[in-house]
């Protein structure tokens, strides 16, 4: 059974065991969150699809740790023109473990 649900804006297939790495989400590590926003449901090959969620699914994690994604650089140039800029930024994440899907 999985379910594709809206985390922090945006869409993730979960699974219960699976491990996701979502922009960072308020809380501590090991609080447990649930997520109601549910877009799509398949349970062994019967498909429900949301108009525009689920109802009466919800999907249960757990916060494993906060981390920090892997520098990403942006440099622009204008040639002839003495302009160069360096900039850098790191996305925060939140590593959260699926529990279960109810």
């Amino acid at each position: 059974m999985y379910a594709i649900v809206e985390i922090a804006g945006q869409q993730f297939k979960a699974e219960a065991g699976k491990k996701l790495y979502v922009h960072k989400l308020e809380g501590n590590e090991g609080d447990k969150v649930t997520f109601d926003k549910v877009l799509l449901t398949d349970n062994d090959g019967t498909i429900t699809v949301g108009v525009p969620t689920v109802s009466g699914v919800k999907v249960n994690a757990t916060i494993l740790r906060h981390a920090k994604g892997d520098k990403v650089i942006i440099f622009k140039k204008k040639r002839r023109k003495g302009y160069k800029k360096l900039n850098g930024h790191r996305q925060s994440f939140t590593q959260i473990n699926i529990e279960s899907i109810a």
